[in-house]
């Protein structure tokens, strides 16, 4: 988020180089070095630094244990009793800027790698026999690491059967459809030879995935192994090699030509964390948040796994030039593997504004909707679109038409400009504050509106889902705080509320530490925000007035995926008033549209889905007989079929465009096929569908 420079920040960056340049000892190791600005920027600048004790020590030996090897795989259980004793030793390192622990833990998984290769090329020269019956825990926290080499072995075996499972029966399943559908140009293989296949591609795939593990360098793996401690912190809070550092601006400028989503990894996996608005993938379509990302491939070249490899090397594979093809293999939430082409390009930057259109209500009265899907800025640039700006021409268009209330779409948004945020909470409100920013030892900072000005003072609903973070947030909140406006959506908003800053190393250290530098930059969480009401947006998100069924109502999405997210707290509540007329008609709003809700079938198989995909995600023991798993596959697909298209409505919307936009568009054909096929998709939304329905039962009340 862009924020206006804070006196606190740059006060606190003065001190940390003052302390940095006068106590530093040239101990002649870097890593050292590292350690002592790593501890000091923690506790100097950080938002709520841990104590260094006990009990951090406990978090972060287990913490590292886990990144290094998160399916118990490599470590056997007497590399960890061998590694106990430094168990509540950790904090005494790092307060000494020592590394014995990590050395320690590095030399054996070292060793553990290497010998463990031999295992996968072993096991996958011999065919797997799918007609036992047993099966395979996939919970890291259920398993255990093993005795001895010949239970790994087993484990390993376990492992590569698993996954040689998953692609047998894929590949027989195309098979068995080609035969179905006579298709007499499709080359038929016996299961001898499927089998063969499938343990080749794995064979491959495990010899490229150890490569990378042989290459990991021990400066790489240090970056785990502080990251561990960071992360007991908070999870946003990381430091980053040179080229690391590099391969994050990359991913924030925005500019990027790849596929357009935002990536995260957690216990191994790349997970689609949110599509980027305008890019590729939000084109194409298939790619969703919350999706796996299990495979890479380069057009019609064989996908390589990126399975449990490092996010960066990961995004390194899925960048590309604009107009190549990349192909996904992805896993689905309710557990289906498909692969998706796409087609790199630039994000078309418009597809980033806000527009509008016309929607028709209750009595044929004009409803006005304004799609925003981030909260872009200027950042100092003179003709750059902002947000606000947009929004405020929106809805002055809106007015033209005579609509009687508007709905705001913030369903993905990530965030963006904070200024913006305030600026466009300031178009539905009097002058006051909207959001309190607070850094650790200073009093809130209030950020107001102070324009007494309103734009539009008709009714205001506001679509949000789990995956409305940062500045949506905000904007959500501040005008539910001013009771302006009613939420409708997701049980509560992505949560993170935090701020962050990124801090080079290089920069604290004199002249006399060249022969050291580079030594890295640290992203440090240094604010908070809260809301007008005093309540933190940090983990509980906003909570929407009006609760809509959706497909992760039942699993953990945004701050709570993490393992130390910040918790959520409370300040004194700012100085402002209400706007009272929504107060008294809530608990009538909330009563119709959970009848509405509760009689709509499309709704109800939502939340049916959504209980199902909890089913799923909380299965964690699976079987590795061929029969028992083509059973449980066929079951599977038949189930997910009933929930196809649940999110789409039986009378379609009924959308039109706003009269300056139709005259200003009408001419440019490709503009306008454009505009049409983005009605076309509004008018089959069922949340959409369900916030003009809130809109119309606001304005009939007040009436």
């Amino acid at each position: 988020m862009k924020m206006k420079p804070l006196y606190v920040v740059v006060a606190g960056l003065f001190l940390m180089t003052a302390f940095f340049s006068a106590t530093f000892i040239d101990t002649g190791k870097k890593n050292s070095v590292l350690m002592q600005l790593i501890t000091k920027s923690m506790e100097m600048r950080h938002f709520a630094p841990k104590d260094i004790d006990d009990k951090l020590s406990n978090q972060v030996f287990h913490s590292f244990l886990e990144q290094l090897d998160k399916n118990k795989v490599f470590f056997l259980q007497s590399d960890i009793k061998a590694l106990q004793k430094y168990h509540y030793l950790i904090d005494d390192e790092i307060n000494s800027n020592t590394y014995q622990f990590f050395d320690t833990t590095n030399k054996i998984i070292t060793k553990r790698i290497l010998e463990t290769e031999k295992y996968y090329q072993e096991i996958l020269a011999q065919p797997f026999n799918f007609d036992l019956k047993e099966k395979i825990e996939l919970d890291a926290d259920k398993k255990k690491y093993a005795d001895c080499k010949q239970e790994q072995r087993d484990i390993w075996r376990k492992w590569l059967k698993y996954q040689a499972l998953g692609r047998l029966y894929k590949k027989i399943k195309i098979q068995e459809d080609a035969k179905n559908q006579n298709d007499t140009t499709f080359e038929y293989r016996t299961f001898s030879e499927l089998e063969e296949n499938v343990r080749k591609g794995i064979l491959t795939d495990y010899k490229r995935w150890f490569k990378r593990l042989k290459e990991l360098e021990t400066k790489e793996r240090r970056v785990i192994y502080i990251n561990s401690f960071t992360h007991v912190n908070d999870p946003h809070t990381d430091y980053m090699l040179p080229k690391q550092k590099k391969n994050f601006e990359i991913s924030m400028s925005g500019r990027l030509e790849g596929i357009g989503a935002t990536l995260q990894e957690l216990d191994g996996y790349v997970k689609v964390v949110r599509i980027v608005p305008g890019s590729a993938s939000w084109k194409q379509g298939e790619l969703k948040a919350n999706d796996v990302i299990l495979k890479v491939g380069q057009a019609d070249n064989e996908p390589v796994s990126i399975v449990d490899m490092r996010l960066d090397n990961a995004v390194k594979m899925i960048r590309g030039k604009k107009g190549t093809e990349v192909r996904l293999t992805v896993k689905k939430p309710d557990g289906e593997i498909t692969v998706i082409p796409i087609i790199r390009d630039v994000v078309v930057l418009s597809e980033t504004y806000a527009k509008s259109v016309l929607i028709e209500g209750a009595d044929n009265r004009n409803i006005g909707y304004i799609f925003l899907p981030k909260f872009y800025a200027d950042f100092g640039k003179t003709g750059a679109p902002s947000s606000a700006n947009d929004v405020r021409k929106e809805l002055e268009k809106l007015k033209n038409d005579s609509v009687a209330g508007v709905i705001i779409d913030l369903r993905s948004n990530g965030g963006g400009s904070l200024d913006d945020a305030v600026k466009m909470a300031g178009l539905f409100i009097e002058k006051g504050p909207v959001v309190q920013v607070k850094a650790r030892g200073f009093a809130p900072l209030e950020l107001k509106d102070p324009d007494p000005n309103i734009v539009f003072k008709k009714p205001v609903v506001i679509m949000v889902n789990s995956f409305s973070a940062s500045a949506s947030e905000i904007l959500s909140a501040a005008l539910q705080d001013y009771g302006r406006a009613v939420i409708i959506g997701s049980s509560t908003t992505y949560g993170k509320g935090t701020v962050q800053r990124i801090y080079n190393f290089d920069d604290f250290l004199n002249n006399s530490y060249a022969d050291i530098k580079p030594l890295g930059s640290i992203k440090l969480t240094t604010q908070k925000f809260y809301r007008i009401n005093g309540g933190a947006t940090q983990l509980r998100g906003v909570t929407a007035d009006i609760i809509l069924p959706d497909a992760f109502s039942y699993v953990p999405v945004g701050e709570n995926e993490f393992d130390s997210p910040m918790p959520w707290d409370e300040i004194k509540p700012a100085n402002y008033e209400r706007w009272q007329k929504l107060d008294n008609k809530m608990k009538k709003l909330k009563k119709l549209s959970k009848k509405r809700i509760s009689r709509n079938k499309q709704f109800k198989l939502i939340e049916k889905n959504a209980k199902r995909l909890k089913k799923i995600k909380d299965k964690t023991k699976f079987t590795l007989n061929l029969a028992n798993y083509q059973e449980e596959k066929k079951k599977q697909k038949k189930q997910a079929d009933k929930y196809k298209n649940t999110d789409k409505v039986d009378n379609m919307l009924k959308i039109s465009f706003l009269t300056d936009d139709y005259g200003r568009i009408k001419s440019d054909t490709i503009k306008f096929s454009s505009a049409e096929k983005w009605h076309k998709k509004l008018s089959k939304d069922i949340y959409l569908q369900e916030a003009i329905h809130v809109l119309d039962d606001i304005i009939s009340i007040e009436k």
